[in-house]
Parts: structure tokens; sequence; C-alpha cells
């Protein structure tokens, strides 16, 4: 049975996916929802995700919805190792990956800021809002990973759901101007990880559409 996401180029979820199933080795077919034209609200994508958000997965007869529980899904199924090590390095290593995507990524997402510029009549800028999350974050994480032993990648030795999350929030990071420069810890790891060829190829300009913006 065919393996499709249903993905949006730049949606920092759906990079998280896209990196995870190529980990995991598992080809699969990427049929993008254009967010911008609002095909994320639409009756038929509704019906694979109530929320209207992507990615959505098709696997296994389901439709899975949700990077975190998608991700969690491949590695209980055996596709992949994503959680490594004693049960409170697997707590610790949630943890990070929890603040980022339930932390940082939902505070930053579009909508949200979008919101928070309009409803203020434009005293809360766009950009400013953006990196100031991000930035605030972002520090916190390295913080976090001080809390385990000195690594190639977050957590430890192997690549996990932390990494998996970390890459695409610095590319946000990068693409909003924010300086993480003194993050040494956290750099280092998404260094790592973009060596993999996996990593690199669920990178967003894999995905962008002709004629997408920049």
């Amino acid at each position: 049975m065919a393996i499709v996401l249903y993905d949006y180029w730049r949606s920092s979820a759906s990079y998280r996916v896209r990196i995870a199933l190529a980990l995991a080795g598992l080809k699969y077919e990427s049929v993008q929802v254009n967010l911008l034209e609002g095909e994320h609200l639409s009756a038929a994508h509704r019906s694979r995700n109530p929320q209207g958000l992507v990615p959505a997965l098709e696997i296994d007869g389901a439709t899975l919805t949700q990077s975190l529980a998608i991700i969690e899904y491949l590695h209980e199924t055996g596709r992949g190792n994503f959680l490594q090590g004693s049960a409170s390095n697997r707590a610790m290593t949630r943890a990070v990956a929890h603040a980022i995507a339930m932390e940082i990524h939902p505070v930053c997402n579009l909508t949200v800021a979008r919101h928070a510029a309009e409803a203020s009549s434009g005293a809360i800028e766009f950009k400013s809002w953006m990196t100031t999350f991000i930035s605030k974050g972002l520090s916190a994480v390295e913080d976090m990973l001080g809390r385990f032993q000195a690594s190639a990648y977050c957590c430890g030795d192997e690549i996990s759901i932390a990494d998996i999350c970390l890459v695409p929030q610095v590319y946000n990071a990068r693409r909003w101007g924010v300086d993480i420069s003194a993050h040494k810890r956290l750099l280092g790891a998404v260094d790592e990880a973009e060596k993999l060829p996996e990593v690199r190829a669920a990178h967003p300009d894999n995905f962008k559409p002709s004629g997408a913006e920049q």
C-alpha cells in the first residue's frame, strides 16, 4: 500500500515528517497542500485532518496527523529509531522535541503571528514577533541540551526526534534572521544532522513549487 504525505514545502511540521520518512528509508508520494491558497481548509483536506493542518500521512491503512505522533508511530512500528537510551533519556529527548514543536512552533505559526500583528493594529511587527519567540525558545533549547553529555547529536550519538524537530526550527531561525551564533551545542547537532543525505533530501528547497516565494 502506497504511503502518501500531504505536505507543504515550508511547513516545519511537514519538514520533520519528511526527515523521519527519509531516515526510515520509506518511499512516499508527496502531495502539496498550498497553505497560502487555503487548500488546507478545503473539505477534502479536512477529511484527512479535521484540524485543517499539515502534515497528514496515509500509511498502513490509516491517516495519521500531528508530526510528533507520526514520528513516534514510525519509531514504534520499527521503521526508525528516534528515541534511544534509558527511560529518563527518552523522556528528556521528548522534552527537547516538545520544547520546539509545542512551545516555539505554535507561537510562531504564521496564522498566530499575523493575528497578533493585525489585532495590535501594527503595534506588534510581524518579524519582531517571530524573532522574539524563536530567539527565546532556542536559547532555552540550548540550555536543555546542556543536560546531556557532549555528543554528535542533540541527545546522544544517534539522531533522534529532538534533532528531527531542531533542524526545521533552525531553518526558520535563519529565514527570519535570528542570531543563534552563540548556541554552539544546537548548531553542532544541526551541522551533524545535515551531513546525512536523508536530512538534506528533506530540505524545503527540494519540495518548493516552481515560482514559489524565496
